[in-house]
């Protein structure tokens, strides 16, 4: 009896359509900024950092001491506090006194980090300089952390919570747009052909020659003088292009999930033999023949076949040289998710599916 392995196939027809240009590019500069900061959560009730977690009592310490209150850490005894890394996306172009969300991940062994209390922590960026201030209330969602002798009972992570509009912006980000001489647009997906749409479509709807492709992913735009450049740059966003699909197998190894954009056609003929499994995939040269006093035409076609064979001699007979149809005849054979990827890219390497293959 042949074990079925569960592999889901979705398979997306490939088609001319109207994109937003906003929906392609990205501009230079106009980014999300990382921040990070370290800092201290309060009033857990027991089920913060053991006291064999040293850091974290010296960084109580230093912090009753910068409050006045010398002590050595050797005498502090509390498990009321955990030891917390703060990370923040800063928005583009954020402004002084912005607020945002702080997410807060504990460091030592605390157990459960809810509903404690995230002590002003600076957050700095790249250039080690403090950009905001995070402060607040952790929030982990409703997740617990129950154990005893008997086991653990655990509701989502306990451990990771998110501090609500607990960041505030202190400094403007180094950044500023209207200084800017050209506009700057980068690819999303890198693409010769695409840039040289975009340009054009840049420069008839402003009816001047205004962008240029540096490359297959940066686009440089000169900013006309009649219009203010958050305006032209707008208006630009929101223009369209058309935009092919570019065909795509993504393969989900852990799940053995297939999913094909496009219609993807393998070049034949094509044979595989991957350990009891034999595939075959050919082409035989054929004439239609129209009847008689039709008026129509003799026609030579191509009857296209793919066999794929196991040792027990189970054969499935497919008319099309699409992937898709492979694939659903290994499924049926119930082939593995590792077969059935070593398969997929034995073919591509050896040239004969033109389409991107990603594993995840």
């Amino acid at each position: 009896m042949i074990k079925k392995v569960l592999i889901f196939l979705v398979s997306l027809s490939i088609f001319a359509s109207e994109v937003k240009v906003g929906d392609e590019v990205s501009i230079e500069g106009v980014r999300t900024n990382y921040l990070t900061g370290y800092g201290i959560v309060v009033g857990l009730n027991q089920t913060g950092d053991g006291t064999t977690t040293k850091f974290t009592l010296l960084s109580i310490a230093n912090m009753l001491k910068k409050l006045g209150i010398y002590i050595d850490p050797k005498d502090v005894k509390t498990k009321n506090a955990a030891a917390v890394m703060v990370t923040a996306n800063l928005p583009p172009m954020a402004k002084s006194g912005m607020r945002f969300d702080v997410t807060v991940s504990s460091l030592g062994d605390a157990k459960d980090i809810g509903n404690g209390v995230l002590i002003r922590t600076p957050l700095y960026g790249p250039d080690k300089k403090i950009y905001a201030f995070a402060q607040g209330t952790v929030s982990t969602g409703g997740g617990f952390s129950e154990s005893n002798k008997g086991g653990k009972v655990q509701k989502n992570f306990a451990t990771t919570g998110v501090v609500v509009n607990g960041g505030i912006v202190e400094r403007d980000l180094p950044f500023d747009f209207n200084d800017m001489n050209f506009l700057t647009l980068m690819l999303k997906h890198p693409n010769f052909s695409k840039a040289k749409k975009i340009a054009d479509a840049i420069n008839k709807a402003f009816k001047q020659s205004l962008a240029s492709p540096i490359d297959l992913s940066t686009i440089r735009v000169k900013y006309p003088k009649n219009i203010k450049k958050v305006d032209f740059v707008s208006k630009i966003l929101n223009l369209k292009i058309e935009s092919n699909s570019e065909p795509t197998i993504v393969i989900y190894e852990r799940t053995g999930t297939v999913i094909m954009s496009g219609d993807i056609k393998i070049d034949t003929p094509v044979y595989v033999s991957h350990g009891n499994i034999y595939v075959s995939i050919q082409k035989e040269p054929s004439v239609s023949q129209p009847p008689a006093l039709s008026g129509g035409k003799t026609v030579k076609t191509q009857k296209v076949t793919t066999n794929v064979v196991e040792e027990n001699g189970r054969i499935f007979g497919i008319k099309s040289p699409s992937l898709k149809d492979l694939v659903k005849a290994l499924n049926d054979l119930g082939v593995s998710p590792r077969d059935l990827i070593a398969i997929i890219q034995a073919i591509k390497s050896a040239g004969k599916i033109h389409a991107k293959i990603i594993v995840m």
